[in-house]
């Protein structure tokens, strides 16, 4: 009889091929159920891949390019679905003592199976029965203000045709993912860019564009109203404008009301 029982699904994020080879293997020999539904390789397609695949745990990389792996578990706690998540690091990294702590699951580089598997049978116990895990989002807080502030544009140079657009960011109302360009829709028009929108989400105000689908960033200044259309749908409206944006379930949970 074929078992109907849903697998469970898994993320690694790693920059470094060798390393997230071996996570890889580590998982498949310690659990053959796991499917790996995405091997990101920094953090920026991490937190892209994990939108788009929703899987139930991630192992990231602490240290990553573009988004740290501390950077993409913080974004990942804020959704309405967090994943289960543990952490892969390097000896002596800062965080370590922070993890003994707050009892959070890590493993070190390079993976040993004792420890992953011991890491795995706490993921398994915690999906199996629904039980509050440690508080990443208090851990995160103590750990992230550390980071370098990220330099963020002072304009935004878009394509118009012949014309190369120089548009401030508070200008623009919403960024959307179109094809291999990104449109920037700002006042008094719109105007595509090359940046997908996954690169330009790391350089924004994140207190001011919220990212509310994989593919639209919108200025929060702009929004008017969030509408639910159903369980799992709800949409923007926007201040003077008729354009509706989409609402993933991931991003729900920013418009709820007081």
């Amino acid at each position: 009889m074929t078992s109907t029982t849903p697998r469970c699904t898994a993320l690694i994020a790693d920059d470094e091929e060798g390393p997230r080879e071996q996570l890889r293997a580590a998982l498949t020999r310690l659990w053959p159920e796991l499917e790996i539904v995405a091997a990101s390789e920094h953090g920026v397609d991490a937190w892209d891949d994990f939108l788009a695949l929703e899987p139930q745990i991630c192992f990231l990389d602490i240290r990553m390019p573009g988004l740290t792996g501390l950077e993409v578990a913080r974004r990942m706690a804020a959704t309405d679905h967090p994943p289960q998540v543990v952490f892969v690091t390097a000896f002596g990294d800062h965080a370590l003592s922070a993890f003994d702590a707050g009892a959070v699951d890590y493993v070190m580089k390079p993976v040993d199976d004792e420890r992953l598997a011991q890491a795995i049978e706490r993921v398994r116990a915690r999906l199996q029965t629904p039980q509050p895990g440690p508080d990443l989002q208090a851990l995160l807080k103590q750990l992230l203000p550390a980071a370098a502030a990220p330099v963020r544009p002072r304009l935004i140079q878009a394509s118009l045709g012949r014309e190369v657009k120089m548009i401030a960011p508070e200008e623009v109302i919403f960024f959307e993912s179109d094809n291999r360009y990104t449109r920037v829709v700002y006042q008094g028009g719109e105007a595509l860019i090359r940046t997908p929108l996954k690169e330009l989400l790391t350089t924004l105000d994140a207190e001011v564009f919220w990212q509310v689908h994989r593919s639209v960033l919108v200025n929060s200044r702009h929004v008017a109203s969030a509408l639910r259309v159903d369980e799992n749908s709800m949409v923007l409206t926007l201040k003077g404008r008729e354009d509706k944006l989409p609402v993933s379930r991931q991003f729900q949970g920013l418009f709820k009301g007081q």
